[in-house]
């Protein structure tokens, strides 16, 4: 199996530290790294125990506890509770994740800038504003909520019942 690009990097850089590379931290790297985007430590659990079932799901914890120490990757809090990590040089960034539909965006964190502003001079607070999702609804369930008037139910601000 060859390595991803990010893989042969992310690997590089732990030999560099002077971390052993074991067979199934390196499946945990190629894994990472064939993801586009975010995934889960149960995604990668998943795919790494297809090839090497022995691999405990704190092995993957373990390793992306490393690689986020190492700043290789780094993780975000989903509205659903599920870590969803992804490599760092994708850059910062915010997620806007929508209730409706379920549909993700990113956007640069830029535009949070003067949230991050004010909470420093108000409350002398530096915020991280990269470290969760802004939960609501996007373009497409607004329409549809302001078309059917069902806004009660279909609020940003509270999840939707079943």
């Amino acid at each position: 199996m060859s390595q991803p690009q990010s893989a042969r990097q992310m690997t590089a850089a732990l030999k560099q530290h002077g971390c052993r590379m074991t067979p199934q931290r390196q499946l945990i790297l190629n894994a990472l790294g064939s993801f586009p985007g975010h995934v889960s430590a149960e995604a990668i659990h998943q795919q790494v125990s297809s090839e090497f079932p022995q691999v405990n799901i704190s092995t993957v914890y373990r390793t992306l506890e490393l690689l986020e120490d190492l700043g290789l990757v780094t993780h975000t809090h989903f509205d659903d509770g599920v870590t969803q990590y992804h490599l760092a040089e994708a850059g910062p960034h915010q997620h806007l994740v929508c209730r409706g539909c379920g549909s993700q965006q990113e956007l640069g964190v830029e535009l949070l800038e003067p949230l991050g502003q004010l909470l420093r001079q108000r409350y002398g607070f530096a915020a991280d504003l990269t470290h969760f999702a802004i939960v609501g609804l996007c373009r497409t369930c607004v329409a549809r909520t302001v078309y059917h008037g069902d806004t009660e139910s279909r609020s940003p601000l509270r999840k939707s019942s079943p």
